[in-house]
């Protein structure tokens, strides 16, 4: 909200309470003016004090915000309640003070949670460990071929907290939820949602794998009509164990989706054709063809899978078949996910920097029959022995890049002997066009060099999206 301003239709029950907002940044400078406007004494904690917390915070003070820089420890006395970014880890010594003196912690997702109007949109969610901004805009897009009001909310696209209080109307909302949201949102009731997959990540913030699932699990808590489930995981837990352990409503039902022939209660393919024996009359017998997957950009697996996860939230929102067509059809994906640069001398080029973890990286090497991989970054404690050996069949050859190369290198030397390795020593952002050079080299006709990092890319640029403008640089390059 850009003034803090909010309706005379949103209850007031902040008026008057001390709140801390813990974080300043994308979402705890407009949480606190929302809380401002709701007539709460708001104090803005930040454990940073750079220029741009400086500036945030002289814009916050305006209003009338006690803004504390450098300081994020120390629970101000007073305080009722902490609106917590959703990226503050929970052994944080501020919530470890919050508990103690029983002040309870919110993210800005239960902030906008609570501050729904009577009547508001539902809400569709999704979560995982990928493939969430992809499924929620597919989504959103077939809840718009229905004429529904919609957006892609959340992590992605509109702030949560301008669709609840803003002036436009919403039918129901595409929610993308991080694991960090999902800890700090613990009354949300979705009207469906979707956990599309689980592997290991963000571990150093959760702590373990149980609660980093638990903590993805929660977005089926109270469920109304389906919780939404990957029927063909096979990891523990899967995202079905985490059906089995929700409290839903009474008659909401489990719907799985698999990339195979669906079973009842279940969407999947058969013949290259989307169907659902969900959300059909007599679902033992029948089924309806939604798509093919043809309509699907690009038709990866993982990516299909994305797209049945969405058509069964949105089937599960009444939405019909012919709308789920449209919407796929419709749907553009963003850039640097499995996305086509250019064929150079009959070799392809993908920038899939979007995959920053093994999971990703797994799901893209798979979608490709001979591939020359172009990894490595911050490994932020992964380990890389079953990426590659799930992997090694597919491999021409392999670039790596980046801090934390060694550990893919050691993982191929152990796996995939075989295959021919360039390391190269270089953490500087011109060594991109240096790895699609040597790949070039490596790749023939009819391979695929697929930057698919498995990695984040901090340690040699700002972000993802920076790593992959920098290799369809390169690309170009090539083909000048």
């Amino acid at each position: 909200m850009g003034s803090g301003q909010v309706t005379s239709s949103v209850p007031f029950e902040f008026q008057g309470k001390h709140v801390t907002v813990a974080g300043l940044g994308v979402s705890g400078v407009p949480a606190a003016k929302v809380l401002h406007g709701l007539g709460a004494r708001v104090t803005v904690v930040n454990d940073g004090d750079d220029a741009r917390a400086r500036e945030q915070a002289a814009e916050l003070e305006a209003l009338g915000v006690t803004v504390r820089l450098g300081d994020g420890a120390t629970l101000p006395e007073g305080t009722e309640l902490i609106v917590t970014a959703p990226g503050w880890k929970p052994d944080k010594p501020l919530f470890t003070a919050a508990d103690a003196a029983g002040v309870p912690v919110w993210g800005d997702v239960e902030l906008a949670w609570r501050l729904r109007r009577p009547g508001a949109a539902d809400w569709l969610a999704v979560t995982g460990t990928n493939g969430k901004t992809t499924t929620v805009r597919m989504l959103a897009s077939i809840l718009g071929a229905a004429g529904l009001r919609t957006a892609a909310v959340g992590n992605i696209g509109v702030s949560l907290l301008d669709a609840v209080l803003g002036e436009e109307e919403y039918d129901v909302l595409a929610v993308e939820l991080s694991s960090y949201q999902l800890h700090w949102a613990p009354s949300l009731r979705a009207h469906s949602a979707a956990v599309l997959n689980l592997a290991p990540d963000h571990l150093d913030w959760h702590g373990s794998m149980e609660a980093y699932a638990r903590d993805k699990g929660r977005v089926y808590e109270g469920n109304r009509v389906a919780c939404v489930y990957n029927a063909d995981a096979t990891d523990k837990p899967s995202t079905e164990d985490l059906v089995r352990e929700a409290d839903v409503e009474e008659g909401c039902r489990a719907v799985g989706f698999t990339l195979g022939t669906p079973g009842p209660s279940q969407l999947g393919v058969v013949e290259g054709i989307l169907v659902d024996r969900a959300f059909v009359e007599n679902r033992q017998k029948n089924a309806q063809e939604l798509a093919e997957v043809s309509d699907v950009d690009p038709p990866a697996p993982h990516n299909i899978a994305n797209a049945l996860a969405a058509a069964a939230l949105a089937r599960a929102y009444g939405v019909p078949a012919s709308a789920v067509r449209d919407g796929l059809r419709d749907f553009t994906p963003d850039a640097h996910r499995i996305a086509h640069v250019a064929d150079v001398d009959g070799v392809a080029y993908i920038d899939d920097s979007k995959a920053t973890n093994t999971h990703a990286a797994q799901a893209s090497l798979a979608a490709y029959e001979s591939v020359v991989w172009i990894a490595g970054g911050l490994a932020k404690g992964a380990t890389f022995d079953e990426l590659v050996t799930g992997a090694a069949k597919r491999l021409r050859g392999a670039v790596l890049i980046g801090r934390d190369r060694a550990l893919i290198r050691e993982a191929l030397a152990r796996h995939a002997p075989e295959v021919p390795v360039v390391d190269l020593d270089r953490t500087d952002t011109g060594a991109m066009l240096e790895a699609v050079q040597e790949a070039q080299r490596l790749a023939r006709p009819g391979d695929t060099v697929l930057l698919a990092p498995a990695c984040a890319s901090m340690d040699m640029f700002t972000n993802y999206n920076k790593r992959g403008d920098a290799f369809a640089q390169a690309v170009r390059e090539l083909g000048a």
